[in-house]
């Protein structure tokens, strides 16, 4: 199935607007909620329940000028079972935030199931004075049902941009077969991922060597060997990056929402409002 999903953001009165553009099945988004900062929420829809072999999604954001935006999904991401003759499954995303706009991406786990091969490819371009928080993590696959890294291909690119060249960039290929994730030069003892992205346009140095130290702090806090570990960097310009590998996915949500409320109360003199989640 090829499918695309368009949405944006712009300013109204002093509120943020949404503005729907393409939008086909299985991408469903139903309306925008008001937020009491001002922003506005979106929750995105797989009516499929999960991305099939084959798929090719594209999901395309833009937050216009000083814009406000928090978009989060309804549940995990599954990844299903390849199936002989066919294509992997895609997913590409595109981001762009206009001048002093501000963006919250907070997406569920992606969950590769056994058997699965997918590609994610999130491109974000940020102007002069855009924000950005976002989040990403990978679980290990069914692991009640004894499914732990048995899926046969994942590969994540990533690539934020600002004005006056690129920031970050990364590929991770995991292939377990391959390359077995459970080597200590890969994920070790660990079998669950998350990152943190804390990005503000034209932000000068010294400030976010002093997020860096913030962020460190929660880090080495919330950091228990065999347990779960997280590791802070800054960017070499306009940003900071946390890491984190965990033995299970109970204590990611929180520990990102602590890296999260900091960063935003640094960035913003705010505090961020957690996302309403629809059942």
């Amino acid at each position: 199935m090829n499918a695309r999903l368009e949405i944006g953001f712009q300013t109204c009165g002093g509120r943020t607007l949404l503005r729907l553009g393409a939008q086909q099945p299985p991408w469903r988004v139903i309306r925008a909620f008001s937020q009491e900062n001002g922003s506005a929420l979106v929750h995105l829809h797989n009516v499929s329940g999960g991305v099939l072999a084959g798929d090719d999604l594209r999901l395309d954001i833009e937050v216009g000028p000083q814009a406000r935006a928090q978009v989060t999904s309804t549940g995990a991401t599954r990844l299903y079972r390849h199936r002989g003759g066919m294509p992997d499954s895609e997913q590409r995303i595109s981001i762009r935030v206009a001048e002093d706009g501000l963006l919250e991406y907070l997406p569920d786990a992606l969950i590769p199931f056994a058997g699965s091969r997918h590609r994610q490819t999130t491109r974000i371009a940020l102007a002069e004075g855009a924000t950005l928080f976002g989040w990403e993590m990978v679980a290990p696959g069914r692991q009640a049902m004894g499914e732990c890294f048995r899926f046969e291909r994942l590969r994540l690119a990533t690539s934020i941009d600002s004005p006056r060249g690129p920031l970050f960039r990364e590929d991770l290929l995991l292939e377990p077969e391959a390359a077995p994730l459970t080597s200590p030069a890969r994920l070790g003892e660990y079998t669950h991922t998350a990152t943190f992205y804390a990005i503000q346009i034209g932000r000068p140095a010294a400030d976010l060597i002093a997020l860096e130290r913030q962020l460190a702090e929660i880090a080495v806090r919330e950091s228990v060997h065999g347990c779960t570990i997280w590791g802070t960097s800054a960017l070499a310009s306009d940003g900071v990056v946390v890491k984190g590998l965990s033995t299970s996915a109970h204590r990611i949500p929180a520990t990102l929402a602590g890296f999260w409320s900091a960063a935003r109360r640094f960035l913003t003199g705010d505090a961020p409002v957690p996302p309403r989640k629809l059942k």
